[in-house]
């Protein structure tokens, strides 16, 4: 009676051991997954993105989606430094701003996650200058938009910008315009680019600065009716002395037009989950060509320019 019962109980014993390996082998997955069946095309993911360029990325998930429909991305679009800020947030994966990591960043996040982030260039973006359909001044130098920032111009225009510290536009002024010096009064906060577009179309004493991406797509109704109300004016062109120029892909491309930003992708996924399929998709053709029709310049597809003559 004694040898069954040990028997039994070596048999039971055997079972618990069984089924406690068994559940922690199926919880070794990384560390990153939330648990749930994600793959590169389906599950659910947030994503923080640069508010500069909502109306692309927008385009950018509704077809991912579409054609993924067990996918989800839950995007929050906000200023650069915050999207910067969420990659230490753990239900963030994937950020969308215009730079990449710093060597500093990428060793904090090695030593925070035990991995390295990976980071690319997706596309080249331009920062269109908007004036109000009634403003007679059109053609701009760099010297004159930079004065016009310093508040030492001679043209006397307040400049809109989407916030006053923390917004790619914002840092691109301070660093590729001021070169570190700092905005005076006469350089205005919006709450976004969107508030920039409203407030100069109805302010001929304004002008604004924006991403390209909100303003230069001709195909795309609701840029059309903000374009009722606003022009884009035309910047000197670099390296052709007297030419001035609009921010279209072709002088983005080429670097004709003077005030242009890289965007890049910052994906902090140690497992093929659904941020990386996200960012495969805008690295490849088919996110490439909404970026192109979006008209901002790919960075990853060969960009074509032909000669044209148009006819206003």
């Amino acid at each position: 009676m004694t040898k069954i019962y040990s028997s039994r109980k070596a048999v039971y014993f055997l079972l618990i051991f069984t089924i406690v390996i068994a559940f922690s082998f199926s919880g070794c997955g990384d560390s990153t997954n939330t648990g749930t069946q994600e793959t590169i095309t389906s599950g659910t993911i947030h994503i923080s993105v640069d508010e500069s360029f909502k109306p692309v990325i927008d385009s950018q998930i509704k077809v991912f989606e579409a054609q993924n429909p067990n996918a989800k991305i839950v995007v929050d679009y906000k200023p650069e430094a915050e999207c910067l800020r969420d990659l230490t947030n753990d239900s963030v994966r994937l950020v969308i701003v215009t730079r990449g990591i710093t060597r500093e960043e990428e060793n904090l996040m090695i030593e925070r996650y035990k991995f390295k982030p990976a980071f690319g260039r997706l596309a080249i973006d331009a920062v269109a200058v908007i004036v109000n359909n009634k403003t007679k001044d059109t053609l701009f130098t760099i010297p004159q938009i930079q004065g016009m920032l310093k508040g030492n111009s001679d043209l006397k225009y307040k400049v809109l910008l989407d916030g006053t510290t923390a917004t790619s536009t914002v840092r691109f002024v301070r660093d590729s315009l001021l070169k570190g010096e700092n905005l005076s009064k006469n350089a205005v906060a919006a709450a976004n680019s969107l508030s920039v577009i409203e407030y100069v179309s109805r302010h001929n004493d304004a002008i604004g600065m924006i991403g390209v991406s909100w303003i230069g797509n001709p195909e795309d109704t609701t840029q059309l009716s903000f374009l009722q109300n606003v022009k884009i004016a035309e910047i000197e062109c670099r390296g052709c002395v007297g030419t001035y120029i609009k921010p279209y892909q072709a002088n983005i491309a080429l670097g004709r037009y003077p005030m242009v930003r890289p965007l890049y992708y910052i994906l902090k996924e140690n497992f093929k989950g659904l941020g990386s399929g996200f960012a495969n998709f805008l690295i490849y053709e088919k996110g490439q060509l909404i970026f192109k029709r979006a008209y901002l310049a790919p960075a990853r597809m060969p960009f074509e320019v032909r000669d044209m003559k148009i006819t206003e």
